[in-house]
């Protein structure tokens, strides 16, 4: 006899929100991917009726491009790699359900273009006018700031520390830990140390680092294992040294600070 698992989805669009289930085969390897494929090719639900395919984001399918992001069993996590064998050891149900701290767009779906939006705000980039020699060395970086500016770049954008995050609500402006943490990434960058007083004080605003209340839950759901607390830590650090700076520097004729 073939084994079975119920996969139960919150789906719906803003304001009409339910809970379906679907029957599915269990098959070596399958994931909450490969079962959504399996709806998706036959939608028809526990009940017998044919329902509308079930609606989620999807790219590489290796824990890369951080578009899959969703609840299973309500903790947040890139659904890609989350085999569902594993989950059966506890039950023979599985749910998924939307991001909450984003806006919803349908079923899975979600718009997290509120990440992208802090990204611009901290200026997470290196800018290159295009007139620098490519020919020159560039400043050396030792093996250890490597490896750290490595695991920092690992970043997917996928919105699961902000969706674990107490301080992401809706009473709330906190950007959340990724851009913080992208912040101090182009901060030790040799070349984006250049820009690094802008990027503190776009965090010293009200949706920066003074959010941050320390849960921590950040840096336990981030699927590459960033240290986001830690980044928090050391963009504080970096932001008390800019206000000081900026309390005893002379201000430019504008009144702003260089």
């Amino acid at each position: 006899m073939k084994k079975t698992f119920i996969l139960k989805i919150f789906r719906g669009e803003p304001g009409h929100q339910y809970w379906e289930e679907f029957e599915l085969e269990v098959y070596p390897g399958i994931n909450v991917i490969s079962a959504l494929m399996e709806i998706q090719k036959n939608p028809v639900n526990r009940e017998g009726k044919k329902t509308t395919p079930v609606a989620w984001e999807q790219g590489c399918l290796e824990e890369v491009c951080g578009s899959c992001s969703m609840l299973v069993n309500g903790r947040p996590r890139q659904s890609c790699t989350a085999l569902i064998e594993p989950y059966l050891e506890e039950s023979s149900v599985v749910t998924l359900a939307p991001f909450t701290k984003f806006p919803l767009i349908r079923d899975l779906v979600v718009d997290r273009t509120s990440m992208f939006e802090s990204l611009k705000k901290v200026r997470a980039w290196v800018s290159v006018d295009g007139s620098w020699d490519t020919g020159a060395n560039g400043p050396k970086v030792s093996p250890e700031v490597q490896e750290a500016l490595y695991t920092l770049s690992t970043c997917m954008t996928c919105g699961c520390c902000s969706e674990s995050c107490p301080q992401v609500n809706e009473r709330s402006s906190f950007m959340g830990p990724s851009a913080i943490s992208q912040a101090r990434l182009f901060n030790d960058h040799p070349a984006g140390a250049f820009e690094k007083s802008k990027r503190v004080r776009a965090l010293l605003e009200e949706d920066g680092i003074a959010g941050c209340g320390n849960a921590q839950n950040c840096t336990r759901s981030c699927p590459k294992n960033i240290p986001l607390t830690e980044s928090i830590a050391v963009i504080g650090r970096q932001a008390t040294k800019q206000v000081l700076k900026d309390f005893f520097s002379v201000p430019d004729a504008d009144g702003s600070h260089s």
